[in-house]
């Protein structure tokens, strides 16, 4: 193949590459810039931080979405099975956005007809960070489902394993988004 075809061909590909790239599913936030802060952590079980659910924002959702669901993760709790601080299911097709502080208890931000499932604090709401003293860094996954079903309408109760268990069976396409976060203490063991 001569250099003038090649070129070609690679200017081609880049093009077609850079138009998927812009058409991908993709959360984003404006508040969450890598690591978690006082603002998002837990306030409790020796964290004083303000527990505060993070803007997010999501473009690009794949054909036949017909709800959301967005979950946040802790993989590097020391529990045997990670940690689910945040569950939110039924958020409607037409939203892109949930703000700042949407996570609280008995939020009036969330969208009509959302639902907060229960988290491993035990709590239907946004429960930040919140790691083991000289525990190390810990990501904290923020994933948005997008779902085949309308609603999920699981009962509020419902364990985060088996929230889970249907978000596997109605998830389309999914993006997410990681933050870290460490607590270090001077005491000395």
């Amino acid at each position: 193949m001569n250099l003038k075809k090649q070129l070609f061909l690679i200017t081609f590909l880049l093009a077609i590459n850079e138009t998927n790239a812009q058409n991908n599913f993709t959360l984003m936030s404006q508040d969450i810039l890598g690591q978690a802060t006082k603002k998002e952590e837990f306030n409790g079980m020796g964290c004083t931080g303000g527990n505060i659910s993070p803007q997010l924002f999501w473009k690009n959702p794949p054909t036949g979405t017909k709800s959301f669901a967005i979950t946040m993760y802790d993989p590097n709790a020391p529990t045997g099975s990670g940690f689910w601080h945040w569950i939110v299911t039924d958020i409607p097709a037409t939203y892109t956005e949930l703000i700042s502080g949407s996570g609280m208890l008995k939020s009036n931000s969330l969208p009509a007809g959302a639902n907060q499932g229960k988290n491993d604090f035990g709590t239907n709401s946004y429960g930040g960070p919140c790691p083991p003293e000289n525990h190390g860094i810990h990501q904290y996954i923020i994933t948005i489902h997008a779902l085949k079903v309308d609603r999920l309408g699981l009962d509020p109760n419902t364990s985060p394993a088996v929230i889970g268990f249907y978000l596997w069976q109605t998830t389309i396409e999914k993006a997410s988004i990681v933050m870290y976060y460490e607590r270090k203490s001077d005491k000395k063991f």
